[in-house]
């Protein structure tokens, strides 16, 4: 064995009590940093799935008409200009199927699905519901959004007249497979329906409002032959849309908008909850670092003797400072090895406390390996640091006044 790590390793040993202690410390900040983590990661990913379970990452759209100048003339003759919002029409994509294949290309896109998107309403023995109509090319909004895994009865069936419908608005139409209803979009056309699948998203506002229908039939309720207002998109890296969604709309000219964008709140939220476990995790740091530290003084307080000695008979600084600074990783490696270890049970016994009905943990939580290693490395490298200055001041003795005073 190497003469540092048999002095390293000897001088733990020699004060058993001060190394339970500080591994006891480090074990207990590092089980902190991965039982938060875990649990702030897997809340993140939760809240982000949910959200994005009903909408695309990025929606392409016509822009917004321009308001339209007015001009004016008052009793004096002064001619006055003014602007008046204009009334947003539904209206084509130009040349969408360009733009759908152009946008198919590009990096980081994995799916793409034209659609319509227009008001209408639904009624059905006297009762009458606002709807939202949504056309898609099943193929393709499958890819977006797999509403197979969330049909609660029938099938994702767009077929001729055939229509899939939200849970809700099933149950605030007292409708199921196989009923008529009858449809109207705001372009005034009506067309009578086949309810073919009921779906649930887990979304009030989906559930209660979408009728999904085939892009075909969409065009003819809402006079648009051949048309789509809306291109969606699933990204792979979710946290890229809105670069993207700026990229596509400088090269196409049509609007893009990301979730991020739609759902700022929320972004800010997930920001909020990241700062907070950077924060966090400094303070556990600084703690850590702060006991690591205050020990390793301690030690080379009592070891000033042996160390002026080791000076004494020619030991090189260098030797010196290695045998504190081994002293130093080793507390922070075997603490990170128990605290996440015991991090770990902590996280999986928080998220078995409390389950939703469906039997889905309540508070999630993600454990990764990069989670671990990152805990591990910063732990190790965290007591090195700390053993640096009394790794310094134990090589910086005199040793005359070492062996006298010690």
């Amino acid at each position: 064995m190497p003469f540092e790590w048999f002095l390293a390793l000897r001088y733990l040993r020699d004060a058993r009590g001060q190394t339970t202690l500080i591994l006891g410390g480090v074990a207990v900040g590092v089980s902190v940093i991965v039982f938060l983590s875990a649990l702030i990661g897997g809340l993140q990913t939760s809240l982000i799935d949910k959200t994005l379970g009903s909408q695309p990452h990025i929606t392409l759209s016509v822009p917004r008409e321009a308001p339209r100048p007015l001009v004016a003339a008052t009793a004096s003759l002064a001619i006055a200009r003014r602007t008046e919002e204009t009334a947003q029409r539904l209206r084509s994509i130009d040349q969408w199927p360009t733009v759908v294949e152009t946008v198919e290309g590009r990096s980081g896109v994995i799916a793409v699905s034209p659609s319509i998107v227009g008001a209408g309403f639904t009624v059905r023995s006297g009762a009458r519901r606002p709807v939202v109509i949504r056309g898609v090319d099943p193929e393709r909004f499958l890819a977006i959004i797999d509403l197979r895994v969330r049909m609660t009865d029938g099938r994702f069936d767009l077929d001729g007249n055939y229509v899939a419908i939200g849970a809700k608005l099933a149950a605030n139409l007292g409708a199921s497979i196989g009923d008529k209803l009858r449809l109207s979009s705001s372009e005034g056309v009506d067309d009578v329906v086949t309810v073919g699948g009921i779906f649930q998203l887990g979304n009030d506002g989906v559930d209660g409002t979408w009728l999904l229908t085939s892009l075909r039939h969409a065009q003819s309720l809402f006079n648009l032959a051949g048309g789509a207002t809306t291109i969606e998109l699933k990204v792979a890296d979710v946290f890229a849309a809105q670069r993207i969604a700026a990229e596509i709309q400088a090269d196409t000219g049509v609007q893009a908008d990301s979730w991020m964008t739609i759902n700022a709140e929320l972004l800010s939220g997930l920001s909020a909850q990241s700062s907070s476990k950077t924060m966090i995790q400094f303070f556990v740091i600084l703690a850590v670092a702060l006991g690591i530290a205050s020990v390793l003084i301690v030690s080379v307080v009592q070891k000033s003797r042996e160390i002026g000695i080791l000076r004494a008979v020619g030991t090189p600084r260098g030797r010196i400072m290695r045998i504190f600074l081994i002293q130093g990783g080793l507390l922070g490696l075997g603490g990170s090895i128990l605290g996440s270890a015991f991090g770990i049970a902590l996280a999986k016994l928080f998220e078995s406390l409390a389950r939703d009905p469906d039997g889905a943990p309540k508070f999630p939580v993600q454990i990764t390996g990069s989670l671990l290693v990152f805990a591990s490395a910063l732990a190790t490298g965290v007591g090195l640091l700390a053993a640096t200055i009394p790794a310094r001041r134990a090589a910086a003795l005199d040793p005359a006044t070492a062996i006298r005073n010690g």
